[in-house]
């Protein structure tokens, strides 16, 4: 089964901290030219999808890498690469990372990347900045024409939550307010990820999910406990129906325990290749369900981590 992300690069600041360089990435089959064309890459700030990322301070989404500033075009539509997204991950006023998500294109590609902003002193609600949506043509037109107020909808809900957001079953679901849209082109997943700045601003990045060919194979939303010793299971799903909560709900994962456990420990995303070396809880699971590549994205809040979404190519 092939997934709706094909890449996903971590850019790290190098010693100097003036400019990112590769930090590691999972690639689908047939992707090593361009893992070869990034490896040597350096970023400054402003500089390619990661340095913009970096610049604007908040998330980027690019849906033709032809004349832009994208520095890869060839290698990226040699490898059938038609979209990227990058995500800076701060803490406080410091860069962590920009960790880079590419979704590819063939004629059963159906899902959506979106990302939707709100500023307040514009706004009481929040727009489509742009979207990647592969052959949902009518979709695309439908949430190219939609605002959602906070507390309505996959992006105004994940909005009001400051939380990462999963909603299943879409075509059931009257809280995604495109559901008819999403059932006529067989959408039946959406995760929301939020994304505050310091100018009070949110932005909020959505990953809508179809069954022939899912965004990933499996989410899951770890956050703190009320002690904030250890992190414990919120929500998930996985393409095969297995019931995660039931499979969680007893474990948790402590601070610097595996990728997800890294994430907490280091505010930065982790990246895992081979899960056979991660002994946490949940890639015990995955690795029992046949996964074995893993991304973790930290949340992080005013205060520190809200949550570790984490999913699974």
């Amino acid at each position: 089964m092939k997934t709706f992300i094909r890449v996903v690069e971590l850019w790290v600041p190098d010693r100097t901290r003036t400019r990112l360089e590769f930090g590691g990435g999972l690639y689908g089959d047939g992707l090593c030219a361009f893992k070869s064309a990034s490896e040597d890459l350096r970023f400054g700030r402003d500089e390619g999808l990661p340095g913009k990322a970096w610049a604007s301070g908040h998330p980027v989404i690019l849906t033709k890498f032809a004349n832009s500033y994208f520095r890869r075009t060839d290698q990226a539509l040699a490898a059938g690469l038609t979209c990227g997204v990058a995500v800076p991950v701060f803490s406080g006023e410091f860069l962590q990372a920009v960790m880079v998500l590419f979704c590819g294109y063939d004629e059963a590609h159906v899902g959506a990347i979106e990302l939707w902003h709100n500023d307040p002193d514009t706004s009481h609600e929040m727009g489509l900045v742009d979207g990647y949506y592969g052959t949902a043509d009518m979709f695309e037109f439908n949430s190219r024409h939609t605002r959602f107020p906070r507390g309505f909808g996959l992006p105004g809900r994940t909005w009001k939550a400051g939380l990462p957001l999963i909603i299943k079953d879409l075509h059931n679901a009257k809280s995604f307010l495109r559901w008819e849209d999403a059932a006529e082109v067989g959408i039946n997943l959406g995760v929301g990820v939020p994304y505050r700045t310091a100018t009070d601003q949110t932005w909020v990045l959505t990953f809508l999910s179809a069954q022939a060919m899912p965004i990933a194979r499996r989410f899951e939303i770890w956050v703190p406990n009320e002690a904030r010793s250890a992190l414990v299971f919120r929500a998930g799903d996985c393409s095969v129906q297995t019931d995660l909560a039931a499979l969680y709900a007893d474990k948790s994962i402590a601070r610097g325990d595996g990728g997800i456990g890294g994430a907490w420990a280091t505010g930065m995303p982790a990246l895992n290749d081979d899960l056979a070396h991660d002994n946490s809880a949940a890639a015990v699971e995955a690795r029992a369900s046949g996964l074995s590549q893993m991304v973790a994205l930290p949340v992080i809040g005013t205060a520190g981590l809200d949550a570790v979404l984490a999913w699974y190519l």
